[in-house]
Protein backbone atom coordinates (compact mmCIF):
# COMPACT_ATOMS: atom_id res chain seq x y z
CA UNK A 1 0.00 0.00 0.00
CA UNK A 2 1.50 3.69 -0.96
CA UNK A 3 0.60 7.22 0.16
CA UNK A 4 -1.40 9.81 -2.21
CA UNK A 5 1.45 12.24 -0.71
CA UNK A 6 4.29 11.11 -3.08
CA UNK A 7 6.84 13.92 -2.21
CA UNK A 8 9.30 14.12 -4.81
CA UNK A 9 11.44 16.60 -2.29
CA UNK A 10 12.09 14.19 0.64
CA UNK A 11 12.99 11.23 -1.91
CA UNK A 12 15.54 13.59 -3.36
CA UNK A 13 16.71 14.30 0.02
CA UNK A 14 16.87 10.63 1.27
CA UNK A 15 18.68 9.84 -1.72
CA UNK A 16 21.34 12.33 -1.45
CA UNK A 17 21.67 11.57 2.29
CA UNK A 18 22.42 8.00 1.01
CA UNK A 19 24.81 9.04 -1.35
CA UNK A 20 26.60 11.04 0.33
CA UNK A 21 27.62 7.89 2.88
CA UNK A 22 28.31 5.90 0.35
CA UNK A 23 28.99 7.06 -3.03
CA UNK A 24 27.93 5.26 -5.96
CA UNK A 25 25.84 2.84 -3.76
CA UNK A 26 22.92 4.04 -2.94
CA UNK A 27 19.35 2.93 -3.92
CA UNK A 28 17.51 6.05 -5.28
CA UNK A 29 13.48 5.42 -4.59
CA UNK A 30 11.49 5.75 -6.96
CA UNK A 31 8.31 8.12 -6.39
CA UNK A 32 6.35 5.71 -5.88
CA UNK A 33 8.28 3.54 -2.71
CA UNK A 34 6.49 6.28 -0.24
CA UNK A 35 4.51 4.55 2.59
CA UNK A 36 2.67 6.81 4.41
CA UNK A 37 2.22 5.50 7.71
CA UNK A 38 -1.58 6.56 8.20
CA UNK A 39 -2.15 4.84 5.34
CA UNK A 40 -0.99 1.59 7.40
CA UNK A 41 -3.87 2.36 10.39
CA UNK A 42 -1.44 4.80 12.08
CA UNK A 43 -3.48 7.46 14.40
CA UNK A 44 -0.81 9.95 15.17
CA UNK A 45 -2.79 11.45 18.04
CA UNK A 46 -0.50 10.95 20.65
CA UNK A 47 -3.05 8.66 22.42
CA UNK A 48 -2.97 5.50 20.72
CA UNK A 49 0.09 2.93 20.42
CA UNK A 50 0.91 3.07 16.81
CA UNK A 51 3.27 0.46 16.66
CA UNK A 52 1.73 -2.20 14.83
CA UNK A 53 0.91 -0.04 11.61
CA UNK A 54 4.05 1.65 11.63
CA UNK A 55 5.26 -1.96 11.39
CA UNK A 56 3.14 -2.81 8.73
CA UNK A 57 4.54 0.20 6.75
CA UNK A 58 8.16 -0.64 7.36
CA UNK A 59 7.70 -4.52 6.38
CA UNK A 60 5.88 -3.57 3.26
CA UNK A 61 8.60 -0.90 1.89
CA UNK A 62 11.05 -3.63 2.96
CA UNK A 63 8.89 -6.22 0.69
CA UNK A 64 8.78 -3.35 -2.02
CA UNK A 65 12.33 -3.27 -2.44
CA UNK A 66 12.75 -0.42 0.17
CA UNK A 67 12.17 3.34 0.29
CA UNK A 68 10.65 5.58 2.33
CA UNK A 69 8.32 5.11 5.64
CA UNK A 70 6.73 8.73 5.54
CA UNK A 71 4.87 10.40 9.12
CA UNK A 72 3.24 13.05 8.50
CA UNK A 73 2.80 15.52 11.28
CA UNK A 74 1.50 14.26 14.05
CA UNK A 75 2.67 12.63 17.30
CA UNK A 76 2.93 8.49 16.34
CA UNK A 77 3.06 6.16 20.05
CA UNK A 78 5.24 3.81 19.46
CA UNK A 79 6.88 0.66 21.03
CA UNK A 80 9.89 -0.78 19.61
CA UNK A 81 10.52 -1.31 15.64
CA UNK A 82 12.29 -3.11 13.56
CA UNK A 83 14.16 -1.55 11.05
CA UNK A 84 14.41 -3.56 7.64
CA UNK A 85 17.29 -3.41 4.93
CA UNK A 86 16.70 0.00 2.03
CA UNK A 87 13.87 1.24 4.37
CA UNK A 88 14.16 5.04 5.47
CA UNK A 89 12.11 6.61 8.37
CA UNK A 90 11.56 10.02 7.20
CA UNK A 91 9.68 12.44 9.44
CA UNK A 92 8.21 15.81 8.20
CA UNK A 93 8.30 18.87 9.94
CA UNK A 94 5.36 18.54 12.94
CA UNK A 95 6.08 14.82 13.33
CA UNK A 96 7.14 13.50 17.10
CA UNK A 97 7.75 10.03 17.31
CA UNK A 98 7.09 9.39 21.18
CA UNK A 99 8.30 6.35 22.76
CA UNK A 100 6.01 4.52 24.71
CA UNK A 101 6.43 4.79 28.41
CA UNK A 102 5.73 0.73 29.01
CA UNK A 103 8.86 -1.38 28.84
CA UNK A 104 6.73 -4.58 27.42
CA UNK A 105 6.20 -2.38 24.24
CA UNK A 106 10.23 -3.15 23.42
CA UNK A 107 10.84 -6.35 22.06
CA UNK A 108 13.60 -7.91 23.47
CA UNK A 109 16.97 -8.08 20.78
CA UNK A 110 19.93 -9.88 21.55
CA UNK A 111 22.61 -9.03 18.61
CA UNK A 112 24.65 -11.97 17.05
CA UNK A 113 27.41 -10.17 17.66
CA UNK A 114 28.91 -10.10 20.94
CA UNK A 115 30.34 -7.08 23.03
CA UNK A 116 30.30 -5.41 26.78
CA UNK A 117 27.34 -3.62 25.64
CA UNK A 118 25.39 -6.69 26.41
CA UNK A 119 25.21 -6.01 29.56
CA UNK A 120 23.97 -2.69 29.17
CA UNK A 121 20.55 -3.11 26.92
CA UNK A 122 18.27 -5.48 25.04
CA UNK A 123 15.55 -3.26 24.40
CA UNK A 124 15.61 -0.30 21.74
CA UNK A 125 12.85 1.91 20.24
CA UNK A 126 14.17 1.48 16.58
CA UNK A 127 16.39 -1.55 15.72
CA UNK A 128 18.12 -3.07 13.06
CA UNK A 129 21.00 -6.05 12.74
CA UNK A 130 22.49 -6.65 9.65
CA UNK A 131 20.89 -4.45 7.22
CA UNK A 132 22.00 -2.42 4.23
CA UNK A 133 20.82 1.30 3.24
CA UNK A 134 19.19 2.22 6.07
CA UNK A 135 18.22 5.78 7.90
CA UNK A 136 16.16 8.51 9.89
CA UNK A 137 15.60 11.58 8.18
CA UNK A 138 13.37 14.57 8.10
CA UNK A 139 12.68 17.98 10.10
CA UNK A 140 10.32 15.82 12.50
CA UNK A 141 11.56 14.91 16.37
CA UNK A 142 12.00 11.24 17.82
CA UNK A 143 11.47 11.67 21.50
CA UNK A 144 12.15 8.62 24.02
CA UNK A 145 10.40 10.03 27.11
CA UNK A 146 13.26 8.17 29.31
CA UNK A 147 12.04 10.23 32.08
CA UNK A 148 9.43 7.33 32.85
CA UNK A 149 11.96 4.42 32.70
CA UNK A 150 13.75 3.80 36.16
CA UNK A 151 16.22 1.32 36.95
CA UNK A 152 19.32 -0.28 35.90
CA UNK A 153 20.36 -0.68 32.16
CA UNK A 154 18.21 -3.30 30.96
CA UNK A 155 15.04 -1.77 32.11
CA UNK A 156 15.73 1.42 30.24
CA UNK A 157 16.18 1.03 25.91
CA UNK A 158 17.96 3.01 23.60
CA UNK A 159 16.83 5.63 21.29
CA UNK A 160 18.27 3.78 17.95
CA UNK A 161 20.45 0.63 18.44
CA UNK A 162 21.98 -0.30 14.81
CA UNK A 163 24.34 -3.59 14.83
CA UNK A 164 26.18 -4.83 11.82
CA UNK A 165 24.76 -2.49 9.31
CA UNK A 166 26.11 -1.00 6.11
CA UNK A 167 25.25 2.07 4.41
CA UNK A 168 23.44 4.40 7.10
CA UNK A 169 22.23 7.52 7.25
CA UNK A 170 20.83 9.57 9.73
CA UNK A 171 19.69 13.38 9.31
CA UNK A 172 18.34 16.06 10.47
CA UNK A 173 15.76 14.80 13.12
CA UNK A 174 16.00 16.37 16.67
CA UNK A 175 16.43 12.92 18.82
CA UNK A 176 15.53 13.88 22.67
CA UNK A 177 14.92 12.13 26.33
CA UNK A 178 16.07 9.04 25.76
CA UNK A 179 15.47 6.51 28.74
CA UNK A 180 19.75 5.36 28.46
CA UNK A 181 22.40 5.95 25.40
CA UNK A 182 20.39 7.74 22.43
CA UNK A 183 21.89 6.60 19.56
CA UNK A 184 24.38 3.24 19.57
CA UNK A 185 26.02 2.49 16.48
CA UNK A 186 27.73 -1.33 16.57
CA UNK A 187 29.88 -2.97 14.04
CA UNK A 188 28.31 -0.74 11.45
CA UNK A 189 30.05 0.78 8.35
CA UNK A 190 29.84 3.41 6.38
CA UNK A 191 27.45 5.34 8.91
CA UNK A 192 26.83 9.45 8.08
CA UNK A 193 24.60 11.18 11.11
CA UNK A 194 24.35 15.06 9.75
CA UNK A 195 22.85 18.28 10.74
CA UNK A 196 20.99 16.16 14.00
CA UNK A 197 19.67 17.54 16.99
CA UNK A 198 20.45 15.72 20.40
CA UNK A 199 19.07 16.84 23.85
CA UNK A 200 18.95 14.69 26.14
CA UNK A 201 19.17 14.94 29.88
CA UNK A 202 16.05 12.98 31.35
CA UNK A 203 17.74 9.87 33.45
CA UNK A 204 21.47 8.44 33.25
CA UNK A 205 23.65 7.20 30.86
CA UNK A 206 22.53 9.73 28.19
CA UNK A 207 25.19 9.44 25.55
CA UNK A 208 24.68 10.95 22.83
CA UNK A 209 26.15 9.61 20.22
CA UNK A 210 28.30 6.14 20.85
CA UNK A 211 30.28 4.90 17.74
CA UNK A 212 31.53 1.44 18.64
CA UNK A 213 33.84 -1.18 16.32
CA UNK A 214 32.97 0.69 13.32
CA UNK A 215 34.37 1.82 10.21
CA UNK A 216 34.30 4.84 7.86
CA UNK A 217 31.91 6.96 9.69
CA UNK A 218 31.20 10.78 9.47
CA UNK A 219 29.22 13.08 12.11
CA UNK A 220 29.09 16.43 10.93
CA UNK A 221 26.66 20.01 11.84
CA UNK A 222 25.28 18.01 14.79
CA UNK A 223 24.42 20.20 17.92
CA UNK A 224 24.36 17.61 20.45
CA UNK A 225 23.73 18.56 24.53
CA UNK A 226 23.83 15.41 26.79
CA UNK A 227 23.54 13.93 30.19
CA UNK A 228 26.48 11.90 29.77
CA UNK A 229 28.88 11.84 27.08
CA UNK A 230 28.48 14.08 23.77
CA UNK A 231 30.07 11.84 21.46
CA UNK A 232 31.85 8.51 22.82
CA UNK A 233 33.91 6.54 20.68
CA UNK A 234 33.96 2.82 21.98
CA UNK A 235 35.52 -0.36 20.89
CA UNK A 236 33.41 -3.18 23.66
CA UNK A 237 34.13 -6.31 21.34
CA UNK A 238 37.19 -7.23 19.49
CA UNK A 239 36.92 -4.70 16.64
CA UNK A 240 38.63 -1.61 16.15
CA UNK A 241 36.63 1.69 15.69
CA UNK A 242 38.45 3.09 12.66
CA UNK A 243 38.05 5.86 9.89
CA UNK A 244 36.11 8.34 11.98
CA UNK A 245 35.42 11.78 11.20
CA UNK A 246 33.97 14.35 13.49
CA UNK A 247 33.34 18.02 12.32
CA UNK A 248 31.61 21.54 12.59
CA UNK A 249 29.56 19.70 15.88
CA UNK A 250 28.74 21.95 18.68
CA UNK A 251 28.65 19.72 21.95
CA UNK A 252 27.75 20.31 25.76
CA UNK A 253 27.66 17.37 28.38
CA UNK A 254 27.32 16.75 32.08
CA UNK A 255 30.45 14.18 31.80
CA UNK A 256 32.86 14.32 28.58
CA UNK A 257 32.22 15.86 25.47
CA UNK A 258 34.24 14.28 23.44
CA UNK A 259 35.72 10.95 24.46
CA UNK A 260 37.18 7.97 22.92
CA UNK A 261 37.91 4.99 25.10
CA UNK A 262 37.04 3.74 28.25
CA UNK A 263 36.00 0.43 26.52
CA UNK A 264 38.59 -0.15 24.47
CA UNK A 265 39.59 -3.71 23.73
CA UNK A 266 39.16 -3.61 19.96
CA UNK A 267 41.45 -0.39 20.03
CA UNK A 268 40.97 3.20 17.84
CA UNK A 269 42.70 3.67 14.29
CA UNK A 270 42.54 7.18 11.98
CA UNK A 271 39.99 9.29 14.41
CA UNK A 272 40.15 13.00 13.54
CA UNK A 273 38.13 15.59 15.22
CA UNK A 274 37.83 19.28 13.45
CA UNK A 275 35.97 22.77 13.80
CA UNK A 276 34.05 21.91 17.12
CA UNK A 277 32.57 24.13 20.18
CA UNK A 278 32.21 23.08 23.57
CA UNK A 279 30.76 24.57 26.22
CA UNK A 280 29.01 24.07 29.89
CA UNK A 281 30.95 20.48 30.24
CA UNK A 282 31.68 19.36 33.83
CA UNK A 283 34.20 16.66 32.73
CA UNK A 284 36.96 16.68 30.07
CA UNK A 285 36.64 18.32 26.56
CA UNK A 286 39.14 16.22 24.91
CA UNK A 287 39.50 12.24 27.24
CA UNK A 288 41.56 9.82 25.18
CA UNK A 289 41.38 6.60 27.27
CA UNK A 290 42.63 3.05 26.72
CA UNK A 291 42.37 1.07 29.98
CA UNK A 292 41.03 -2.40 28.43
CA UNK A 293 43.58 -3.19 26.03
CA UNK A 294 43.63 -2.36 22.42
CA UNK A 295 45.60 0.25 20.52
CA UNK A 296 45.12 3.56 19.75
CA UNK A 297 47.33 4.60 17.10
CA UNK A 298 46.17 8.13 15.12
CA UNK A 299 44.21 10.87 16.48
CA UNK A 300 44.20 14.15 15.16
CA UNK A 301 42.06 16.68 17.07
CA UNK A 302 42.29 21.05 15.08
CA UNK A 303 40.59 24.03 15.44
CA UNK A 304 38.35 23.68 18.94
CA UNK A 305 36.88 26.22 21.39
CA UNK A 306 36.00 25.72 24.81
CA UNK A 307 34.12 27.38 27.10
CA UNK A 308 33.10 26.36 30.90
CA UNK A 309 34.80 23.26 30.02
CA UNK A 310 36.56 22.36 33.26
CA UNK A 311 39.20 19.88 32.09
CA UNK A 312 40.09 20.78 28.52
CA UNK A 313 42.50 18.16 27.89
CA UNK A 314 42.86 14.39 29.79
CA UNK A 315 44.68 11.58 27.82
CA UNK A 316 44.90 8.20 29.99
CA UNK A 317 46.34 5.08 29.43
CA UNK A 318 45.93 2.51 31.91
CA UNK A 319 45.20 -1.16 33.02
CA UNK A 320 41.22 -2.03 33.96
CA UNK A 321 41.88 -5.15 32.30
CA UNK A 322 38.10 -5.97 31.62
CA UNK A 323 37.28 -9.04 29.14
CA UNK A 324 34.36 -7.72 26.84
CA UNK A 325 32.32 -11.09 26.75
CA UNK A 326 31.64 -13.03 30.22
CA UNK A 327 34.27 -15.77 30.98
CA UNK A 328 36.85 -14.10 28.42
CA UNK A 329 40.64 -13.64 29.46
CA UNK A 330 41.76 -10.46 31.04
CA UNK A 331 43.42 -8.32 28.00
CA UNK A 332 46.97 -6.78 28.82
CA UNK A 333 47.84 -3.33 28.65
CA UNK A 334 46.90 -1.92 25.39
CA UNK A 335 48.69 1.34 23.82
CA UNK A 336 48.18 5.01 22.98
CA UNK A 337 50.75 6.53 20.30
CA UNK A 338 50.18 8.96 17.75
CA UNK A 339 48.04 11.73 19.01
CA UNK A 340 48.30 15.05 17.63
CA UNK A 341 46.43 17.99 19.02
CA UNK A 342 46.36 21.56 17.31
CA UNK A 343 44.48 24.77 17.55
CA UNK A 344 42.47 24.47 21.14
CA UNK A 345 41.28 28.07 23.12
CA UNK A 346 39.71 26.95 26.45
CA UNK A 347 38.88 29.24 29.02
CA UNK A 348 36.46 28.33 32.00
CA UNK A 349 39.27 24.99 33.40
CA UNK A 350 38.96 23.96 36.97
CA UNK A 351 41.71 24.07 39.23
CA UNK A 352 42.65 20.16 39.01
CA UNK A 353 45.19 20.73 36.01
CA UNK A 354 45.14 19.02 32.81
CA UNK A 355 46.89 14.94 32.85
CA UNK A 356 48.84 13.13 30.49
CA UNK A 357 49.53 9.84 32.47
CA UNK A 358 50.45 6.30 31.74
CA UNK A 359 51.50 3.87 33.97
CA UNK A 360 55.13 2.41 35.10
CA UNK A 361 56.57 0.17 32.32
CA UNK A 362 53.86 1.21 29.97
CA UNK A 363 54.37 4.90 28.03
CA UNK A 364 51.88 6.82 26.15
CA UNK A 365 54.01 7.89 22.64
CA UNK A 366 54.05 10.37 20.51
CA UNK A 367 51.71 13.15 21.41
CA UNK A 368 52.11 16.75 19.44
CA UNK A 369 49.94 19.54 21.44
CA UNK A 370 50.52 22.13 18.94
CA UNK A 371 48.56 26.16 19.20
CA UNK A 372 47.14 25.68 22.72
CA UNK A 373 46.21 28.35 24.91
CA UNK A 374 43.83 27.93 28.00
CA UNK A 375 43.00 29.76 31.11
CA UNK A 376 42.84 27.85 34.31
CA UNK A 377 40.83 28.78 37.79
CA UNK A 378 43.86 28.33 39.57
CA UNK A 379 44.01 29.00 43.50
CA UNK A 380 45.77 26.22 44.59
CA UNK A 381 48.75 27.17 47.39
CA UNK A 382 49.71 23.95 47.57
CA UNK A 383 50.00 20.41 46.02
CA UNK A 384 50.98 16.96 46.48
CA UNK A 385 54.55 16.21 44.49
CA UNK A 386 53.38 12.25 44.67
CA UNK A 387 50.48 11.06 42.66
CA UNK A 388 49.28 7.29 43.06
CA UNK A 389 48.71 5.76 39.71
CA UNK A 390 45.71 3.63 40.12
CA UNK A 391 45.96 1.53 37.26
CA UNK A 392 43.33 -0.28 37.32
CA UNK A 393 40.66 2.48 38.34
CA UNK A 394 37.86 3.88 36.02
CA UNK A 395 39.57 7.03 33.97
CA UNK A 396 38.56 10.40 34.48
CA UNK A 397 40.09 13.49 34.92
CA UNK A 398 39.67 14.06 38.67
CA UNK A 399 40.86 10.47 39.32
CA UNK A 400 44.29 11.99 40.54
CA UNK A 401 43.02 14.74 42.47
CA UNK A 402 44.66 18.10 42.24
CA UNK A 403 47.49 17.75 40.35
CA UNK A 404 51.29 19.02 41.11
CA UNK A 405 50.71 21.36 38.37
CA UNK A 406 48.12 24.08 37.62
CA UNK A 407 48.41 23.58 33.96
CA UNK A 408 49.51 20.46 32.41
CA UNK A 409 51.04 17.28 34.47
CA UNK A 410 52.75 14.39 32.25
CA UNK A 411 53.96 10.90 33.47
CA UNK A 412 55.26 7.99 31.81
CA UNK A 413 54.93 9.95 28.14
CA UNK A 414 57.87 9.36 25.76
CA UNK A 415 57.77 11.45 22.40
CA UNK A 416 56.10 14.57 23.81
CA UNK A 417 56.08 17.52 21.88
CA UNK A 418 54.67 20.89 23.09
CA UNK A 419 54.63 23.64 20.66
CA UNK A 420 53.21 27.19 21.07
CA UNK A 421 51.57 26.38 24.30
CA UNK A 422 50.11 28.97 26.49
CA UNK A 423 48.55 28.53 30.21
CA UNK A 424 47.46 30.73 32.69
CA UNK A 425 45.29 31.13 36.15
CA UNK A 426 42.86 33.29 36.80
CA UNK A 427 43.42 33.13 40.57
CA UNK A 428 47.11 33.02 41.91
CA UNK A 429 48.82 29.43 42.05
CA UNK A 430 51.58 27.76 43.78
CA UNK A 431 52.27 25.30 41.10
CA UNK A 432 54.15 25.38 38.16
CA UNK A 433 52.18 25.37 34.71
CA UNK A 434 54.01 22.19 33.38
CA UNK A 435 55.35 18.97 35.59
CA UNK A 436 56.86 16.19 34.25
CA UNK A 437 57.19 12.29 35.72
CA UNK A 438 59.08 9.74 33.73
CA UNK A 439 59.04 11.70 30.45
CA UNK A 440 61.49 10.50 27.68
CA UNK A 441 62.12 12.72 24.79
CA UNK A 442 60.61 15.35 24.95
CA UNK A 443 60.26 18.88 22.75
CA UNK A 444 58.96 22.43 24.96
CA UNK A 445 59.09 25.32 21.67
CA UNK A 446 58.09 28.76 21.46
CA UNK A 447 55.51 28.12 24.92
CA UNK A 448 54.75 30.78 27.67
CA UNK A 449 53.87 29.74 30.86
CA UNK A 450 51.99 32.64 33.51
CA UNK A 451 54.05 31.26 37.42
CA UNK A 452 54.35 32.31 40.83
CA UNK A 453 57.22 30.27 41.99
CA UNK A 454 58.02 27.93 39.32
CA UNK A 455 57.32 27.65 35.86
CA UNK A 456 58.90 23.78 34.46
CA UNK A 457 59.52 20.95 37.00
CA UNK A 458 61.13 17.81 35.46
CA UNK A 459 61.66 14.16 37.50
CA UNK A 460 63.13 11.64 36.47
CA UNK A 461 63.05 13.34 32.75
CA UNK A 462 65.26 12.25 30.40
CA UNK A 463 66.21 14.07 26.80
CA UNK A 464 64.31 17.06 27.23
CA UNK A 465 65.20 20.24 24.49
CA UNK A 466 63.38 23.60 25.57
CA UNK A 467 63.75 26.63 23.15
CA UNK A 468 62.02 29.55 22.35
CA UNK A 469 60.16 29.71 25.32
CA UNK A 470 58.97 32.86 27.37
CA UNK A 471 57.49 34.02 30.91
CA UNK A 472 54.57 36.30 30.64
CA UNK A 473 55.80 37.73 34.25
CA UNK A 474 58.34 37.41 36.78
CA UNK A 475 59.01 34.51 38.37
CA UNK A 476 62.03 33.31 40.83
CA UNK A 477 62.94 30.24 38.63
CA UNK A 478 62.06 28.83 35.18
CA UNK A 479 63.34 25.27 35.56
CA UNK A 480 63.58 22.78 38.28
CA UNK A 481 65.63 19.82 36.30
CA UNK A 482 68.15 18.69 39.50
CA UNK A 483 66.15 14.97 38.92
CA UNK A 484 66.96 15.03 34.98
CA UNK A 485 69.38 14.14 32.88
CA UNK A 486 70.23 15.81 29.15
CA UNK A 487 68.22 18.87 29.55
CA UNK A 488 68.85 21.35 26.73
CA UNK A 489 68.09 24.73 27.34
CA UNK A 490 68.38 26.66 24.22
CA UNK A 491 67.16 29.95 22.79
CA UNK A 492 64.42 31.10 25.64
CA UNK A 493 63.63 34.45 26.59
CA UNK A 494 64.11 33.94 30.64
CA UNK A 495 64.58 37.89 31.69
CA UNK A 496 61.89 37.76 33.45
CA UNK A 497 63.27 34.63 35.77
CA UNK A 498 65.56 35.66 38.95
CA UNK A 499 67.31 32.11 38.54
CA UNK A 500 66.92 29.92 34.94
CA UNK A 501 67.37 26.87 35.62
CA UNK A 502 68.51 24.31 38.42
CA UNK A 503 70.36 20.92 37.88
CA UNK A 504 73.60 19.55 37.22
CA UNK A 505 72.39 18.11 33.89
CA UNK A 506 71.09 20.86 32.01
CA UNK A 507 72.88 22.62 28.92
CA UNK A 508 71.89 26.06 28.67
CA UNK A 509 73.15 28.17 25.69
CA UNK A 510 71.82 31.33 24.11
CA UNK A 511 69.36 31.94 26.42
CA UNK A 512 68.53 36.35 27.15
CA UNK A 513 68.87 36.43 31.09
CA UNK A 514 67.59 38.93 33.43
CA UNK A 515 69.15 42.43 34.35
Amino acid sequence: MTSSYLRRDLLLSLAAAGSAAMPGRAQEPSAAAVFDVRSFGAAGDGQRLDTKAIQAAIDACAAAGGGAVYFPAGAYVTGGLILKSGVHLSLDAGATLLGSTRLEDYPVTRPSLRSYTDNYTERSLIYGENLENVGLHGQGTVDGRGAAFKGPYKVRPYLIRLVSCRNVTVTGVVLRDSPMWVQHYLACEDVLIHGITVHSFVNANNDGIDIDCCRRVTISDCKIASGDDAIVLKSTSNRPTSQVTIANCVLSSRCNAFKLGTESNGGFENIVLANCAMYDTRLSGLALEMVDGGVLDGVSVCNVVMRDVKNPLFIRLGDRGRPYEEGGSRPGVGALRNVRIHGVDATGASRIGCAISGIPGHFIENVTIRDVSVVFEGGVDEAPDDVPEHPDRYPEHTMFGVLPAYGLFCRHVRGLRLEGVSTRFLKPDERPALVCHDVREMEVVGCSFAARRLAVRLRDAEGVWIRGCRLPQPVPLFLDAESATDVSLIGNDLSRAREAFRGSGVFAAANRAGD
